[in-house]
């Protein structure tokens, strides 16, 4: 079996970097490194604990290539570690597992270690907020309600190359950014070799990197922003529920939350002010609270933005994708068509043939499969759709959307102290 190996993990203070090593059995190795804001004022303690949570989740983006029930690691791990992390390799890639016809049993199983400490020893002693951006609807909403209610932060924004959304410069505290290196020439070599690819729980892993950020910076409290959302699952694999967006779930986390007060630190917090609101209730209040500063500026699309290679500092829509069709029934019901058009190139989306049968996918209808995306709930959707032609100015889809009494300004329960974050 050629299992896959953790090999190690260091932070150099000098280059205020962090590197992380993989290699399988066979020989194949990869090397990823991330790029913070330098600071001496951290809890060396805390930052090392950290360090080893991103090793084990970044891992998913090599791990993947070639699969193995058994992997190798050195470090000790608890019971609880050990629950978390199957977790986060089996769930976390199960939209990877039913697009290359694996099974529970074929993705990792980490064990447990008799000499598993658990527990944290000491608090970080940090102060402050770190905002994650990306440019997208969730994350200026935070960070515009942060400004109206006075609440300083730190905005934090994670690249894969030396672009970023230039709007993030607008915001009322200057941008922290961070730059991951993927291996890709190593991943180039092992596709080569017929490796496998697909979606790791890529949430996660940006959540660990602002979690190192945070304690470089003196930080207390990581704010990310995840509304309600990746509940409904595409698919089953057996019991292995099947959904691109695992780590964006409610249990997802509050397990997250519950790894860092148990293992990193016990006074620092990782949570989503928006977790209890619906997608179709954060639309509503982007266009109450943002949308005249971000509205013509924003996007949530991912093949015009974040795709390889693309230049995202001035962001578009592709106005072709799940994604696009997606944002288009979230906001139709709160901005003029007109307007929401302008942002499609004068398109309505709704009359578009070539987004037809992505629209059924959306709203559930004639079999048509979800589509892999962060995108909304069915009858959320479809109760997007009804109030959106209500308003008479956009046009009809060429078939017949089920009514939906979905309650889109529904609670649903979140961290507290996140949520007070914006009350």
């Amino acid at each position: 079996m050629n299992r896959f190996v953790f090999t190690s993990y260091e932070y150099s203070e000098e280059k205020a970097t962090a590197y992380f090593r993989y290699a399988f059995e066979d020989g194949q190795t990869f090397k990823e490194q991330v790029a913070f804001k330098p600071s001496k004022a951290y809890n060396p303690g805390a930052l090392d604990r950290a360090l080893f949570l991103a090793f084990v989740l970044i891992g998913t983006s090599y791990y993947k290539t070639f699969p193995s029930h058994e992997v190798v690691m050195d470090q000790p791990l608890d019971a609880w570690q050990v629950t978390f992390f199957n977790h986060v390799y089996q769930e976390g890639l199960g939209q990877f597992a039913f697009e290359n016809d694996l099974t529970r049993d074929d993705l990792a199983h980490f064990t447990v270690s008799d000499q598993g400490d658990g527990g944290v020893p000491t608090a970080s002693g940090g102060e402050g907020r770190l905002v994650l951006q990306s440019g997208g609807k969730d994350s200026l909403l935070v960070a515009s309600l942060m400004e109206e209610k006075g609440h300083d932060f730190t905005p934090w924004y994670l690249s894969s190359s030396t672009n970023y959304p230039q709007l993030l410069d607008t915001l009322a505290a200057p941008l922290l950014p961070a730059q991951r290196t993927i291996d890709r020439d190593a991943l180039k070599a092992a596709s080569e070799k017929g490796a496998k690819n697909g979606h790791v729980p890529i949430t996660y892993i940006v959540q660990s990197l602002a979690l190192i950020q945070a304690i470089l910076l003196g930080k207390r409290d990581v704010l990310v922003s995840i509304a309600h959302e990746g509940e409904e699952a595409h698919d089953y694999i057996g019991d292995l529920a099947v959904t691109h967006q695992w780590s964006k779930t409610w249990q997802a986390e509050q397990d997250f939350a519950e790894y860092v007060t148990r293992y990193i630190a016990t006074d620092m917090r990782v949570g989503s002010p928006l977790r209890g609101y619906s997608e179709l209730y954060v639309a509503e209040l982007f266009v109450q609270h943002a949308w005249k500063k971000y509205g013509h500026e924003f996007s949530s699309c991912n093949v015009a933005n974040y795709q390889q290679g693309n230049d995202n500092s001035t962001l578009k829509w592709c106005g072709n994708c799940p994604k696009c069709a997606n944002s288009y029934l979230l906001f139709a019901p709160f901005v003029q068509a007109d307007d929401l058009k302008s942002l499609f190139n004068g398109q309505d989306l709704f009359a578009k043939p070539t987004l037809q049968r992505t629209f059924k996918g959306l709203l559930g209808i004639d079999g048509e499969p979800k589509p892999f995306e962060c995108i909304g709930e069915i009858d959320e959707l479809r109760r997007a759709y009804h109030m959106a032609q209500a308003q008479a100015d956009y046009a009809p889809l060429s078939f017949d959307v089920p009514e939906s009494d979905f309650d889109y300004r529904h609670t649903y329960d979140a961290q507290d102290w996140a949520q007070k974050m914006l009350q």
